[in-house]
């Protein structure tokens, strides 16, 4: 039987993701945050597959209108393994096409969620779950990597640049929550889908982001914990175009790494990664994990 989610099942649900997604580690605490804090969660596209009064398999939705189109997403999905080849990842999938034309999405995508994700496309060691996108029509768009940095590589210490930069007129420091108003604007004009993330990790103590000001303007940013709390993860960050090239990157990276070391963390996640060169050469990031992207247009 294919229900819509109830909060009952929670306990289900998260035993069948730690049981099938075998390269990843789900905690109650990031369940709770891919579920219940994303920020456009509707209960409607939130799918378990029942079978004798046990979760047998799962699917969460959400929509996004991203850059004028409207984009369905498969977030987070599950198929226990003794209910495998029986139909149920199907019928889950059908009614969450249907619920994502209802919603006006003329795409859908997997897992590659932008504001509030898990992880950025299929990591293709999860093979059933490549045959399930190709069988649903699913094509393999783009592929995309999460670096892995060592904390121990280096102290992270930035005073020697910081005066440097200083001198040129560009300040670095923490930011407080007078900042967040200033900066998500800022993120708004430059960095559009970071916005969430960055509002996130002005939610921990100490603010999880790092700032550059010029004139007492904010042109950059870095933060932490903002998406996957607890598990090391970096990011966003993002520099105005015009100040690109004077170290003001590394800075703001290293000063996030400190921070991540200084919880107690050994590695950090560095995701979704485009500037592969920038993180190996400023943290020695390594490429950790390969994804799959996948879309299939809604017609």
């Amino acid at each position: 039987m294919i229900r819509t989610y109830r909060d009952e099942d929670f306990d289900g649900v998260l035993k069948l993701l730690q049981e099938t997604l075998v390269y990843d580690t789900i905690t109650p605490e990031l369940l709770k945050e891919k579920l219940y804090e994303d920020p456009q969660f509707e209960p409607e596209m939130v799918l378990v597959a029942e079978d004798e009064g046990t979760v047998a398999g799962f699917m969460q939705g959400v929509t996004r209108d991203i850059r004028g189109e409207r984009i369905g997403y498969l977030k987070l999905m599950g198929v226990a393994q003794d209910s495998r080849k029986k139909g149920q990842a199907r019928k889950l999938f059908e009614k969450m096409e249907a619920l994502f034309r209802k919603a006006g999405a003329i795409k859908v995508r997997i897992f590659d969620v932008p504001l509030n994700y898990f992880q950025p496309g299929i990591d293709p060691r999860y093979t059933e779950a490549l045959c399930f996108a190709w069988r649903m029509g699913f094509v393999r768009f783009d592929d995309t990597t999460n670096l892995i940095a060592d904390l121990d590589y280096s102290d992270w210490e930035t005073t020697v640049k910081e005066h440097k930069l200083a001198k040129e007129g560009i300040h670095i420091r923490r930011a407080s929550e007078e900042d967040r108003v200033e900066l998500l604007r800022f993120i708004e004009d430059e960095f559009a889908l970071w916005r969430h993330e960055v509002a996130m990790a002005f939610r921990r103590d100490p603010v999880a982001v790092h700032i550059a000001e010029v004139n007492d303007t904010i042109r950059g940013f870095s933060a932490y914990n903002g998406n996957n709390v607890g598990t090391g993860w970096f990011g966003p960050m993002g520099t105005s175009s015009s100040l690109r090239g004077k170290g003001i990157g590394e800075v703001l990276l290293k000063r996030c790494l400190r921070d991540l070391k200084e919880e107690g963390n050994k590695m950090a996640i560095i995701p979704w990664v485009g500037p592969i060169p920038f993180y190996a050469h400023h943290a020695g990031a390594r490429v950790d994990r390969v994804f799959w992207r996948f879309e299939k247009p809604l017609r």
